[in-house]
């Protein structure tokens, strides 16, 4: 599993074996999204193949584009195919475990996403299952 949090995106350590990406958008003053990095750290070790990725959305304006969030903490799932998952989550770590089986267990795709949040996803991809 790959930590890809920070601005700056990337770790030496990001590889092909890589399949699936969370990325949690926040703000470094959101307590609530402080509060809930170590339940990313917690839980995305309980699924291989998945890295993680923090992206404050005020450092890293650029990369977000012209996505609007307005709810913290917003979670991001794709793989090298599609998103599977964008949306408000609440902080709790049996809600991002169940999130994650159902997402990683179903393989279809995300239904309704705005353009902004593809194309994030395709600029992140980049980046992370490179």
């Amino acid at each position: 599993m790959n930590d890809l949090s920070g601005a700056g995106g990337a770790s030496a350590s990001a590889s092909a074996s890589v399949c699936v990406c969370v990325v949690v958008l926040c703000a470094a003053w959101c307590r609530t999204c402080d509060a809930y990095a170590p339940v990313l750290a917690s839980v995305a070790a309980e699924f291989p193949g998945l890295a993680r990725r923090w992206l404050d959305i005020e450092d890293e304006a650029e990369l977000l584009g012209e996505l609007d969030v307005e709810t913290f903490p917003s979670v991001l799932v794709f793989d090298r195919d599609a998103v599977r998952f964008f949306g408000p989550l609440t902080p709790q770590p049996e809600t991002l475990r169940r999130l994650l089986r159902s997402t990683l267990a179903d393989g279809r795709p995300a239904r309704d996403l705005a353009p902004e949040v593809q194309a994030l996803a395709e600029r992140l991809r980049a980046e992370v299952l490179a």
